[in-house]
């Protein structure tokens, strides 16, 4: 039982720390060879930091436990409203009323309800991966759309600043870009195989199904760097990149990993996750109506409210 919990742990801190090497190695590729800046925030840096929920998926539709990738995606997107934006609301008022982020969560919103009415087939298999691909690719051409519309329409901004991505360094040489990029393509197969493994091994022991642990020990883990960046974000007084991070990790774990994973395999849907969690997922969605559409602030009483509410869920869940 420790070592499980041993692999559990490494596994997930070597999917953080390849996850965060890959985006690094990515970005500066892309800028190197000429990408510009806002078709690799929209693209690679998308992909780089949900490779771990990625990886974790079709790992265990590999390894038999398909559970386990279903609940980890609909337990992620419940840690990222409640979780993540309830912690740093403990330590700095978030001021979303001054967002523009209406677009993009609706967007979110019809992305939730379309994954809700897909698992009600009972299953996510290919004709539902492509489905949901479809729907991240018309996303994904609606916000390159829109941003370069705003790119246009302000002409002092560059048209290829580094600054706007996280991870980018002008000057990093060829050999740390290439070292990058192999830490993240080794680091994140070995880190789900672990991780995978770990938290199978832990839900048989205790007797709870591995789509619980999804839904709430891989959930909160893979959820961390999100949480990380939003409590940079809020102390720095930066709520359209704290929201604008949980909408965007939200629609590309509906649609980009499930969609993906379905393709490698056939993803059953648990009687209790149609019951209870997908509910759940879309309510926590909801919440965020007031801050979104009625200029509300998230301040600290936002902030226990949100924490207790998950707090609650897990303790249900678990």
């Amino acid at each position: 039982m420790l070592m499980d919990w041993v692999y559990t742990g490494l596994g997930l801190l070597i999917l953080l720390l390849a996850g965060d090497s890959l985006v690094k190695g990515a970005v500066n590729l892309s800028l190197r060879i000429g990408i510009p800046a806002l078709i690799v925030s929209l693209t690679i840096v998308a992909f780089g930091t949900s490779a771990p929920e990625l990886l974790i998926s079709v790992q265990a539709i590999r390894e038999g436990v398909p559970g386990l990738a279903l609940g980890n995606v609909v337990g992620s997107n419940t840690a990222n409203v409640l979780m993540v934006l309830g912690v740093p609301a403990l330590l700095a008022v978030m001021h979303t009323g001054a967002c523009e982020s209406r677009n993009s969560y609706m967007q979110m919103i019809a992305a939730t309800v379309l994954f809700i009415a897909l698992a009600f087939r009972g299953q996510f298999d290919w004709i539902a991966g492509l489905v949901l691909l479809a729907a991240l690719a018309a996303m994904l051409a609606h916000a390159a759309r829109t941003a370069n519309n705003h790119r246009k329409a302000d002409a002092a901004a560059p048209a290829n600043d580094p600054d706007d991505l996280e991870g980018a360094d002008p000057d990093l040489p060829w050999p740390r870009i290439v070292l990058f990029l192999a830490l993240g393509l080794i680091g994140l197969p070995l880190g789900a195989d672990l991780l995978v493994d770990g938290a199978s091994n832990i839900a048989r022991e205790f007797g709870v199904s591995e789509t619980a642990i999804g839904l709430t020990l891989v959930a909160v883990g893979t959820s961390l760097p999100e949480l990380a960046t939003t409590v940079m974000a809020a102390l720095r007084r930066q709520a359209d990149v704290a929201l604008g991070n949980v909408i965007g990790s939200n629609m590309f774990n509906l649609l980009g990993i499930i969609g993906v994973a379905a393709l490698v395999g056939d993803i059953p849907v648990d009687a209790e996750i149609l019951r209870f969690d997908l509910w759940v997922m879309l309510g926590a969605s909801l919440i965020l109506v007031p801050f979104v559409f009625l200029g509300l602030n998230i301040n600290r009483i936002w902030g226990i409210a949100f924490s207790v509410l998950y707090i609650a869920y897990v303790w249900v869940v678990l």
